[in-house]
């Protein structure tokens, strides 16, 4: 599809890797861009985020361009994207819009897809009003009166209706997670959870860990679906690993509140292998959005090793970094070239000991 994608500067240091990242994202949901807007602002307009003048460059690109859809890089009010989807007469997707279409198109599982739809849901109830503008032209006269708030009014029961079944669902597979864990409990089996920014290697890693076949890409989001293997490590036994959703900067909150099933994997691990791109320019303060969701699902006080990924375009060599107690705090690997493996499993035997029983899984789990 055909889109003119609108790139706002307010003014943070990281715009740049901002913008790239929005590129990423969109071509990952499948968008043709066909011209990007550069708009500078101290602060977002209240009526059109970028202001009247660029407003109307933009709706002229749109014409120019052929453009179906309009991308644009931030967050939107309701009232916003009204009002510039009334300006360029063409459908306008804002950031959380397109992460929610990209989840959409990745989830696969059946728990996956229960919770993209619980966040679109989310999502779409605090913009139904901008569905209904044909009827607001409808004023007066016996028998059309207040179409519009009725229809409106219907929408948000049954979407209301839907959002309440599905919690619902989600807390029966929530349940079922507890009981695994507990049985992991009383098992003292050590788990193991990947976390770590969107396109990390998260996934790669994994698979070389487990021998695994995870799906696994250059893409933002390319797992969506919490995968976990059983995994015999010479020197701690059996262990459970775990790869989980990639985590990203400003993650819409509706998104970390419907995944919180999925990111229980995360909160009830007893050791967080942090996957850090080393190649990446911006991986500290990618390393502190991770960090940052962490905390916001309560998970930022599991032990961490940070493990440093893709040494073999970074240009580092394989190694094993401790800090000041003696502890391993870094290992550095590449998980396509499966080296530095070694030193990781190594520093999961260091850590292991008796753990902490905090999580369980069984790989048969099948959500109702």
């Amino acid at each position: 599809m055909k889109s003119l994608v609108i790139s706002v500067d307010l003014g943070d240091l990281d715009y740049a890797a901002h913008a790239e990242e929005f590129l990423m994202l969109a071509s990952g949901a499948g968008a043709d861009i066909v011209e990007v807007l550069t708009a500078r602002r101290s602060r977002p307009d209240a009526a059109g985020f970028i202001g009247s003048g660029k407003i109307e460059e933009a709706a002229a690109l749109v014409k120019a361009t052929g453009a179906e859809v309009v991308l644009f890089d931030q967050a939107l009010t309701p009232a916003q994207q009204r009002n510039l989807e009334r300006h360029f007469e063409v459908r306008v997707v804002d950031r959380v819009a397109l992460i929610l279409d990209i989840f959409a198109l990745r989830a696969k599982s059946h728990e996956g897809k229960l919770q993209v739809e619980l966040a679109q849901l989310q999502h779409l109830s605090t913009r139904l009003t901008r569905m209904w503008t044909h009827l607001e032209r409808q004023r007066g006269g016996i028998g059309v009166r207040g179409p519009g708030e009725s229809q409106l009014e219907t929408d948000r029961r049954l979407i209301g209706v839907r959002v309440r079944a599905l919690k619902e669902r989600l807390d029966r597979v929530q349940r079922q997670r507890l009981t695994q864990r507990r049985a992991r409990v009383r098992g003292k089996t050590l788990s193991v959870s990947l976390v770590g920014y969107t396109n990390a290697g998260k996934s790669t890693l994994f698979n070389a860990l487990t021998r695994a076949d995870a799906y696994a890409a250059d893409q933002l989001f390319a797992t969506l679906d919490t995968t976990t293997r059983r995994v015999w490590i010479e020197g701690a036994g059996q262990i459970v690993v775990s790869d989980t959703v990639g985590f990203i900067r400003s993650l819409p909150p509706m998104l970390i509140a419907a995944f919180r099933a999925t990111l229980e994997e995360t909160i009830h691990a007893d050791l967080l292998l942090h996957v850090i791109d080393a190649a990446s320019p911006q991986r500290d303060e990618q390393a502190a959005a991770v960090n940052q969701v962490l905390r916001d699902i309560e998970a930022h006080d599991i032990p961490q090793i940070l493990v440093y990924n893709k040494i073999d375009t970074a240009g580092y060599e394989p190694r094993v970094e401790r800090n000041e107690h003696g502890t391993i705090a870094r290992v550095f690997v590449s998980a396509l070239q499966r080296s530095g493996l070694d030193g990781l499993r190594q520093s999961i035997v260091e850590f292991g000991g008796e753990p902490t029983g905090n999580n369980a899984f069984d790989e048969t789990v099948q959500p109702e």
